[in-house]
């Protein structure tokens, strides 16, 4: 990752590299559809592994004893664009890659919004005085948020 990635990273919150995480699916993805097109197998192989090495650390990091229903339907959804991308693969369509596309954005597009909410997601001044190592206020670790953050929030996950 270059350095400016790198920086851009260092204080993002929990939500902010899920966002990230998604961005990169969707970026891998396109990769993959592109090496179709291109009839390129290695790099379509190569462009999937990754998309599918950051869906694997999603489902990894869902903690179910924290984030309730949306977590099982994070995990459903992870589960799901898995076999669809492994689909897209196996037939080098890039139909079915542009499917899976959609699917992520619209995740990601619910992740951003969670992003925006200042009580689940605090602006990187809010928690600048806290030490390395620590979760910002509201958050669990590994992607679970705390029962009681954002009042009236169902993203649990």
């Amino acid at each position: 990752m270059g350095s400016y990635q790198s920086y851009a990273l260092e204080g993002a919150s929990a939500v902010d590299l899920v966002v990230a995480l998604y961005d990169g699916i969707i970026r891998f993805l396109f990769a993959a559809s592109d090496a179709v097109e291109r009839g390129d197998q290695a790099g379509r192989r190569e462009a999937v592994k990754r998309a599918l090495d950051i869906i694997i650390h999603l489902q990894a990091r869902l903690r179910m004893d924290v984030g309730g229903k949306p977590a099982q339907a994070l995990s459903e959804f992870y589960a799901s664009i898995f076999a669809q991308i492994l689909q897209a693969s196996q037939s080098a369509s890039q139909q079915k890659f542009e499917h899976a596309i959609e699917c992520v954005r619209n995740v990601r597009d619910a992740w951003r919004q969670v992003a925006k909410d200042p009580e689940v997601n605090p602006a990187p001044l809010q928690v600048a005085g806290m030490g390395s190592g620590h979760m910002q206020p509201g958050f669990e670790s590994d992607y679970g948020m705390d029962q009681g953050a954002g009042a009236g929030s169902s993203w649990n996950a």
